[in-house]
């Protein structure tokens, strides 16, 4: 599967292209922006973008409207159409975001219901709506909301049409846009048939689509299995990421991958490839909750090094800052070019580096060092051996153990590495040592 050798990069649209965020109903061609930021991410060795929602919708993309039509305040589908050519003639596959748990209230079909009622042939289109009851938009009948929120009318993807629909305009995406790919959103929610239904109808569309699902606890193999989902969002490292800086110790974030992915027989994820991510559109950047400025690039080469698909988020790969309390604007926010900096030099190298090595993409996770402020790890696949080795303290660490070789190479740096004696870890330091056998 090509996903378990990329490097992603999201892109919520709306945000990125200062769009407004109540749809105004004026047609602006914004998303051509995107094709000015393909050198700048062909640069960072990314493999696929993922496109937060595109379609028509109310305000912010999840509550959609229509899923055919891409949103006028991004363009027309021949625009996107345009977008997505450029992307894939640099060999990037593109990603959208599969949004069918929900709609927004202005969705057609909804808007049938709200004026006929039980009049309607789209009344069995919805999950549990009463005639009898009422929401604060006193609509004068009640539906299900996403946990609560009634701007979110719950899909019933029992309904066959409903299913009929939602594949119908998949089909569209794959032949209009030539997509490779979705993240579906709330995955956790859906009906657990209908995913599986997708990957079929998916398979059958393009032998190598993709289907990623937005997974935030519990087990993830409830939905991520050979006949549901390939992937999930694996929100579990992502807090003990950043924690285990803030905190100043790595054992929260191997053990959690121990657990993961670790060599017992028990673990939960062995041989599969979770979306590993620093932050995202949901959450506060990364530059903005990590409290030691100098483990930013420590913790992207630690998410390049352990299992999984590593996924950057737009802005992110520079430093850009925001918080969760600023509102969701804040972190969805729009920038006028591309920057480039140590930073984004960096994550251009972790890219190249997992790219080109087996062990990085398909290699198993063993802990070989564990301090509360260093940690290296062995990840080995058939034909190759890397040992990631963090320090996130402000003094050389000399580590000491068992390399089964005398001799690496960095992966990131290129730069020949001797085990004899002791390995020196600079003090801020991360290495990607391929062992020469």
């Amino acid at each position: 599967m090509w996903a378990y050798e990329s490097v992603f990069y999201q892109i919520y649209p709306l945000g990125f292209c200062g769009a407004p965020f109540e749809n105004d109903g004026i047609l602006e061609h914004r998303i051509l922006k995107v094709k000015e930021w393909i050198p700048h991410i062909k640069k960072l060795g990314i493999g696929a973008v993922y496109f937060s929602p595109v379609f028509e919708s109310d305000t912010h993309g999840y509550n959609t409207r229509d899923y055919r039509k891409i949103d006028v305040r991004l363009g027309t589908n021949e625009d996107f159409g345009e977008v997505c050519q450029a992307l894939h003639a640099e060999g990037i596959k593109v990603v959208l975001d599969g949004v069918f748990n929900h709609v927004g209230r202005g969705f057609g079909p909804f808007q049938d219901v709200l004026q006929n009622r039980e009049r309607s042939p789209y009344l069995s289109w919805f999950h549990r709506i009463d005639l009898g009851g009422n929401s604060h938009y006193n609509d004068g009948l009640w539906y299900e909301g996403w946990e609560g929120n009634y701007d979110l009318v719950k899909l019933n993807l029992c309904n066959e049409d409903v299913v009929q629909y939602l594949f119908q305009s998949i089909r569209q995406w794959v032949e209009e846009f030539d997509i490779d790919g979705l993240r579906l959103d709330v995955a956790y929610s859906l009906e657990e048939n209908f995913v599986r239904r997708l990957r079929s109808f998916t398979q059958e569309l393009k032998p190598d689509f993709y289907l990623l699902g937005e997974m935030l606890h519990g087990d993830y193999n409830r939905l991520m299995n050979d006949s549901m989902l390939h992937s999930a969002t694996n929100y579990e490292c992502y807090k003990g990421l950043f924690s285990s800086f803030n905190s100043m110790n790595m054992f929260e974030i191997i053990h959690s991958l121990l657990r993961q992915f670790g060599p017992e027989n028990w673990t939960l994820y062995k041989g599969k490839h979770l979306l590993s991510f620093v932050d995202n559109h949901d959450v506060t950047r990364v530059a903005s909750i990590l409290t030691n400025e100098k483990h930013l690039p420590l913790i992207y080469a630690l998410m390049f090094g352990m299992p999984g698909i590593p996924c950057v988020y737009y802005g992110s790969e520079w430093g850009a800052k925001a918080t969760k309390q600023e509102g969701d604007p804040a972190l969805r926010a729009c920038f006028e070019a591309p920057e480039w900096n140590d930073l984004s030099d960096w994550i251009g190298r972790l890219s190249q580096a997992k790219k080109d090595s087996e062990a990085l993409n398909y290699g198993s996770f063993r802990s070989v060092l564990l301090t509360n402020k260093q940690c290296i790890f062995e990840r080995k696949s058939e034909n190759e051996r890397v040992m990631v080795a963090i320090n996130t303290e402000d003094a050389e660490f000399t580590a000491h153990f068992d390399a089964g070789c005398g001799m690496a190479v960095d992966l990131i740096s290129g730069e020949k590495h001797d085990f004899g004696g002791g390995s020196k870890l600079p003090p801020y330091s991360a290495y990607f040592w391929k062992m020469e056998l």
